[in-house]
C-alpha cells in the first residue's frame, strides 16, 4: 500500500512529538522507522526526503545538531508564549 509523502510526513510529525523530551530522532531514524511501518513497497528513502524537506520547509520540524543532526519541534522561547 503505498503512501503519500503528506502521509509520511505526518507520521514523522507524530513520531518526532511523541519521542519529545525522551529520545532525539535522526533523520535516517524516521526513514528507518517509516520504512519497517509501511513496508519497502509503501515508502522508499527518496519519499522519506521529500517528507522531511516538506516539514522542515513548513517550518514543522527544525534541524538541531548535538554532535550528530536530529529533527525537532521547534521550542518556543519563555517570552515568545505572551
Amino acid at each position: 500500500m503505498a503512501k503519500t509523502v503528506e502521509e509520511i510526513a505526518d507520521a514523522m510529525f507524530n513520531m518526532v512529538k511523541d519521542a519529545m523530551g525522551q529520545k532525539k530522532l535522526k533523520p535516517m531514524d524516521l526513514t528507518k522507522a517509516m520504512i519497517s511501518l509501511y513496508g519497502e513497497e509503501g515508502v522508499d528513502k527518496k519519499m522519506c526526503k521529500g517528507a522531511i524537506k516538506n516539514l522542515v520547509d513548513s517550518g514543522r520540524l527544525v534541524y538541531t545538531y548535538f554532535g550528530g543532526s536530529f529533527l525537532e519541534i521547534p521550542h518556543r522561547e519563555g517570552a515568545a508564549n505572551d
